[in-house]
């Protein structure tokens, strides 16, 4: 149960960091995550500058707390779809992206002029990779990949030929679909006669 086990001052604590990230949220919607002010949050809540920053640090404290909390959301969503194949993750990723663009975009959109993610932000990619990897298994064992897995920093897989292959498979599946899906969040396809959603599909069942 939510706030068990803790005091009336972590639970007012927890809460007003939610209402501060809410409010990030409504600011990057409308402006981007470029423009994120905490003065302007700290406003919205009656609150001055300083009182805020006993909350949050500085502005990229927050800004890493939402990529963290995006990273979470999505890792969850796909490990929940894993069981439904590629299929189920890509359609989980395009809903997951669709229900949120501007999350979406936090993650994978342009970066944000000055900040820099601590090197813990993104660790739980790796989860991400896992689902991909137990989804993307190689088309052969005999598929050329050439020195791709060695020039894959952090990801050299020493068993042999076939892990190479799914790691290879993975990181295709995800550009592929990230492309088509960053094309349609973006608008590049307004005022074209043809569903993004036809097309998205299309991509996905060209990667099975």
């Amino acid at each position: 149960m939510a706030g068990a086990g803790t005091s009336p001052r972590e639970r007012y604590r927890t809460q007003l960091r939610a209402e501060i990230k809410e409010h990030a949220w409504e600011q990057i919607a409308t402006a981007g995550a470029s423009a994120l002010s905490l003065k302007a949050i700290a406003k919205q809540l009656g609150m001055s500058g300083p009182a805020l920053y006993r909350y949050y640090a500085s502005r990229d404290d927050l800004i890493t707390e939402l990529i963290r909390d995006a990273y979470r959301s999505l890792a969850d969503t796909l490990a929940a779809a894993a069981g439904d194949g590629l299929t189920g993750v890509g359609r989980a990723l395009r809903g997951w992206a669709l229900a949120d663009p501007h999350r979406y975009h936090l993650l994978y959109g342009t970066p944000v002029p000055g900040y820099h993610a601590p090197k813990d932000t993104t660790a739980i990619t790796s989860e991400l990779m896992g689902t991909l990897l137990a989804v993307c298994g190689p088309r052969t064992e005999h598929t050329p990949i050439a020195e791709f897995d060695e020039r894959l920093t952090g990801h050299r897989l020493a068993e042999g030929p076939r892990e190479a292959v799914t790691l290879h498979r993975a990181l295709s599946v995800w550009a592929r679909l990230h492309g088509v899906l960053s094309l349609e969040l973006a608008g590049h396809f307004t005022g074209m006669d043809f569903d993004p959603a036809l097309l998205f599909e299309a991509e996905l069942e060209s990667l099975l």
